[in-house]
């Protein structure tokens, strides 16, 4: 009984150490990264800026459904649609289920392990044996023999092992599930703003092709009608053949145009068919020029940027997961200690199996060191700090790109609003000149080469105009996304949350 007492008390010993929560390895303190007082590039900056301003006040912030904000019903409904049915999405959020599920494995670490393996056999030996044993009864010696007997025997036993967690290893382990599970979780709501982003931008595109297609198609309609006049001055002697070649080279030109831009379209229908998780087959967005310029954006400061962006939420919790794993690695210089015990019940008789004679237990413990590891340890140390400032620098270099993406953007949405201007001013130069040049031709004054030129320059630069709108609309899609779209560090799921066991319709198989 002395020694059950002591092993009991090593058992609640080690139980009360664990309980305390020894720790080894550096305790993880986010590096600062440096973020500028005011974006360089931000209208706010330049006072001839007039064609486009940042939303008020300077330090809004884009708040969930971030698309809503350019007002298209349509453009709603594809999102909506996008954040049910797109499959890479899916991908992320299985990858997130499955670091869930990779905490819970860990955390289980803390418990012991208890199993059980109840067995019955029963046995006839062979009537052919030899003596199987001697027996001495007095003065004499005789043999006893089990050949041909039929034996039972039925055990119950139940045993239990634990390793408890004297250094920290397992809650370290933890820890560094929780940080890969919160990475994850980051991870899933960047590729949901890549993808939302990628629609709106194809969206736009789409709309900026029928805006092109309308110039083309009203391009084709103004040609005709110039070809008409040619032929009709031609046939009555007024101009000569090469005035009707040059306005129908001119028609040909561009009706093969307008047919060019259906290639681009398709295509980009197609793209968006893949991001709502629809055949391209089955898809389709109806005729519709883009008609609108990008809305005031709510920029915020620029410190914000870093809590606004997933993918430098996720760098940050892969550097906290890259520390854990250094003081996992600490660990292994510490001894580990082992304790179990096993118990039940064993007979021969199944009618007194479960009886207080036929108990059975056993318990004890065992402690392990590693005494020479040629260095293995040190090395290993050594390899998680290398990937711990590793994941530092890609952590300060995300930060840097993103700060980048914002400041690109930024200047693309300003500086294409007053290209856009300068280029509406070129298009009704352009208007102006084509109309002086046609009344020339029809009086006999200038040759049909020189309306020609005219109607050229105005379908440049009305095909400008419109692919600088289309590119400020696009750059003003990617300037939300860098701007981390509708996304706050806030809604990362807490550790005890990653922890939860999912609900039966996010476990449950897809068929």
């Amino acid at each position: 009984m002395t020694y059950v007492r002591l092993t009991c008390a090593l058992f609640l010993g080690a139980f009360l150490l664990a309980l305390a929560g020894c720790s080894v390895g550096p305790k993880y303190h986010p590096p600062v990264a440096p973020a500028p007082n005011v974006y360089k590039e931000s209208p706010e900056q330049f006072k001839e800026t007039d064609g486009w301003a940042v939303a008020q006040p300077s330090d809004a912030m884009l708040r969930g459904k971030w698309w809503e904000i350019f007002e298209d019903p349509e453009l709603n409904a594809l999102e909506e649609q996008l954040n049910i049915d797109n499959q890479n999405i899916k991908q992320f959020f299985e990858n997130f289920m499955q670091a869930r599920a990779l905490v819970r494995e860990a955390r289980a670490q803390y418990f012991p392990t208890v199993g059980t393996a109840p067995s019955f056999n029963r046995s006839h030996s062979s009537a052919n044996l030899g003596p199987s044993r001697s027996i001495i009864t007095g003065t004499n010696t005789g043999s006893v023999t089990n050949s041909g007997q039929v034996s039972s025997l039925a055990s119950l036993p139940l045993d239990i092992s634990w390793a408890p967690d004297l250094w920290g290893k397992v809650r370290k382990t933890v820890q560094e599930f929780e940080y890969a599970a919160q990475l994850s979780a980051a991870d899933l709501e960047n590729e949901r703003l890549t993808e939302q982003t990628s629609l709106a931008a194809f969206f736009f595109e789409i709309r900026g092709q029928d805006a092109l297609q309308k110039v083309l198609d009203d391009t084709v309609e103004a040609d005709k009608k110039s070809l008409e006049l040619t032929r009709a001055l031609y046939e009555t002697g007024i101009d000569d053949q090469i005035s009707v070649v040059q306005a129908q080279t001119t028609l040909e030109s561009a009706q093969a145009a307008a047919i060019n831009l259906g290639v681009a379209r398709a295509q980009f229908e197609h793209a968006i068919a893949l991001l709502i998780g629809r055949p391209a087959s089955e898809f389709s967005l109806p005729v519709k020029p883009m008609t609108t310029a990008p809305p005031p954006i709510p920029i915020g400061v620029p410190s914000a940027l870093l809590e606004r962006r997933p993918d430098i939420a996720a760098s940050e919790r892969n550097m906290a997961a890259a520390n854990a794993e250094i003081g996992i690695a600490y660990t292994a210089y510490y001894p580990s200690l082992t304790l179990s015990a096993s118990g039940g019940f064993e007979s021969s008789q199944l009618a007194n199996l479960v009886t207080w004679p036929s108990r059975f237990w056993s318990i004890g413990g065992s402690l392990s060191e590693t005494i020479f590891d040629a260095g293995l340890r040190r090395a290993t140390v050594d390899q998680f700090i290398a990937t711990y400032n590793a994941a530092v620098a890609s952590y300060r270099q995300t930060v840097l790109a993103a700060f980048q993406q914002v400041e690109d953007n930024l200047a693309a949405v300003r500086i294409l609003s007053q290209q856009i201007q300068q280029q509406q001013q070129a298009v009704a130069s352009a208007e102006t000149f084509l109309r002086l040049e046609m009344g020339r031709y029809e009086t006999g004054i200038d040759p049909y080469i020189d309306v020609v030129i005219a109607q050229t320059t105005l379908l440049t630069n009305q095909q400008l105009l419109v692919t600088a709108q289309v590119a400020q609309m696009t750059a003003s899609v990617q300037l939300i996304a860098a701007l981390g779209g509708g996304w706050d560090k806030s809604q990362l799921p807490t550790p005890s949350q990653v922890s939860q066991k999912p609900t039966k319709a996010e476990s449950a198989i897809q068929h």
